[in-house]
């Protein structure tokens, strides 16, 4: 199956004044099958949503405004400084890790040295725990670029949601990437508690509670999982878009929050929210 071809989509709104251009610029002349073997099961929409373009794709539909500060004196490469870049630099990057190009930037000795004397990461990265998807390899990224937050199904607790928070607001991070996966395992415990009515072991119990409202109750089966997938990814973008700080920044332009989904039969990270 082929790459998406770029995608261009010049949005505006968002009470900004401003017309932005976004490009997903993912190689679409990777050799036929060169993408990452997986073991798991197709999704019944993973095939028609890696072939999709236009507000699905990653880098689509985004509306900002006012720069975030300007570049750190750490600049081993140059760093993305608005969300419109940081997300662009993720697509691009996501594009790489799929067609096997990847860079494995930030890794050398000088960067390691720089990093000693503090951290300019360009955007938090709030992902699942599900080893399949490492957030710095998945955008192809390196040290010092990413602020990784992970719990399972993206469950966001006080703890979690601190940990963006401090993101956000003490390293000037410009944008905030909710990252649900197909075949989540916390969703699908979720999903069939409900359904058996019967409680989790331990401290699993709070995660299926925590994800319960995302729930599908239209479809059945795996169908249904895959959507919970969808609207937990939703659920917790609306949660961080609904925190005052955090909202505080996006209407100033310097912070988008998006949420996303990685499809493990074809390594394509796409838009959801």
């Amino acid at each position: 199956m082929s790459s998406p071809h770029p995608v261009h989509d010049s949005v505006g709104g968002g009470g900004c004044s401003h017309s932005w251009t976004y490009v997903l610029s993912v190689n679409s002349d990777a050799p036929a099958g060169a993408l990452r073997p997986t073991d798991s099961k197709p999704a019944r929409r993973s095939l028609l949503r890696g072939a999709l373009t236009g507000a699905a794709a990653l880098g689509a539909g985004l509306a900002v405004g006012a720069a975030a500060p300007a570049t750190a004196a750490t600049n081993h490469r140059p760093r993305p400084t608005t969300p419109d870049e940081a997300l662009r630099e993720l697509a691009a990057g996501n594009a790489r890790w799929r067609t096997f190009r990847e860079k494995h930037p930030d890794e050398t000795h000088r960067v390691r040295q720089e990093l000693v004397s503090g951290q300019h990461p360009f955007a938090v990265v709030l992902g699942c725990i599900d080893s399949r998807v490492p957030p710095e390899l998945v955008f192809d990224q390196g040290l010092g670029d990413l602020l990784t937050v992970r719990s399972a199904g993206e469950v966001l607790d006080e703890a979690v949601l601190g940990s963006v928070a401090y993101g956000v607001l003490e390293l000037d991070i410009p944008l905030v990437l909710v990252l649900g996966h197909q075949s989540c395992g916390a969703v699908r415990a979720a999903v069939e508690a409900e359904e058996s009515g019967e409680k989790l072991p331990a401290h699993i119990q709070y995660l299926a509670d925590q994800i319960a409202p995302a729930i599908d109750h239209t479809t059945e089966g795996d169908a249904r999982i895959d959507a919970t997938i969808d609207a937990n990814i939703r659920l917790v973008h609306d949660r961080l878009a609904a925190e005052p700080d955090l909202a505080a920044k996006v209407s100033a332009g310097e912070l988008a929050i998006v949420g996303a989904r990685y499809e493990l039969t074809n390594q394509l990270v796409h838009r959801i929210a």
